[in-house]
């Protein structure tokens, strides 16, 4: 047995050392612009100032201002509660609508489902910038209100953007727009890798479509159904460009916009207003407990999604 033990230990030293030169570079580039400032970011958070005038250990004191000074906690629980209703919405409409077009996509009597899948997933292709300025645009109503009117759609002819409680959800579902056709492809290759047999053995039982479905198919894709719901999850929580893009890094009108993401940016990078300047100390713990909050939702859902069942 020990001699054994020994061989193996042989084996797996040897496989690693084979190993080591090709995932090197990349482990390197991982740790030096993923670990390393994420690890650089949580000693920050600890600090005030900057390194042009001088960084001074505060402890734990930005997390105390960040929640019990009245302007940095107003601005952050608020922003907070965008970035949940931001995330709630793209779990509710662009993965809902995922999983329903990848099943009819997957269905055998569905014709074109290429052309389709290319319609979906075009708006992915397309850059930040360049669909929320169109969105912008179109939901205008000094640039689209003469067309609506012509086809009787008055009734659509509001400043979406510029009313508080419109303007979030309208960026949400040109977010859902946008980014649709990932959890769709995803969810085809999950529904196309099941079993045809199993499928076939539902279908002779008098198995009907829903049950098909909620019973057979999303058991069976539950390990991609978790994978897209951290995706959605960790993306959404980090939202800023598409804010950037159809409004501004201020949360505009009144901040009913305002994001973690563009507080973030506010905050640590830019600075501000009235003051304008940076506070790294406080835009690092911002993002520490952003850190803090993504691995509390991630880790329980991979654990629930990703058994050995």
């Amino acid at each position: 047995m020990t001699v054994k033990k020994t061989m193996l230990k042989k084996i797996k030293k040897n496989t690693v050392m084979m190993w080591f030169p090709y995932i090197a570079p990349a482990l390197f580039i991982y740790v030096f612009f993923m670990a390393w400032p994420l690890l650089d970011s949580l000693r920050l958070s600890l600090y005030t100032g900057s390194a042009g005038t001088g960084r001074h250990f505060v402890g734990l004191n930005n997390f105390k201002n960040l929640f019990t000074v009245e302007n940095y906690s107003q601005r952050y629980w608020g922003a907070f509660g965008h970035t949940v209703y931001f995330f709630i919405i793209h779990m509710i409409v662009q993965n809902c609508l995922g999983i329903w077009f990848a099943t009819m996509l997957t269905t055998e009597k569905m014709r074109g489902h290429r052309f389709y899948q290319t319609i979906i997933f075009l708006p992915v292709t397309l850059a930040v910038l360049v669909t929320g300025y169109l969105w912008k645009l179109i939901l205008n109503p000094v640039w689209s209100g003469p067309f609506l009117k012509t086809v009787h759609l008055d009734f659509l002819v509001k400043p979406w953007l510029g009313t508080e409680q419109t303007a979030l959800t309208c960026i949400a579902l040109v977010s859902c727009w946008q980014w649709l056709g990932i959890p769709t492809m995803m969810f085809v290759a999950a529904l196309r890798n099941i079993r045809e047999d199993l499928l076939e053995a539902a279908t002779m039982d008098g198995t009907s479509p829903f049950q098909m479905f909620w019973h057979i198919k999303v058991p069976l894709i539950k390990p991609v159904v978790g994978i897209i719901a951290i995706l959605t999850f960790v993306n959404n929580f980090n939202a800023f460009d598409v804010v950037f893009a159809m409004e501004n890094v201020n949360g505009a009108p009144n901040y009913s916009t305002d994001l973690i993401g563009t507080l973030f940016y506010r905050v640590g990078i830019a600075g501000q207003h009235p003051v304008g300047i940076p506070d790294v100390g406080l835009g690092t713990a911002i993002a520490t407990i952003t850190f803090i909050v993504l691995c509390m939702g991630v880790i329980p859902t991979l654990k629930a999604t990703q058994g050995k069942d």
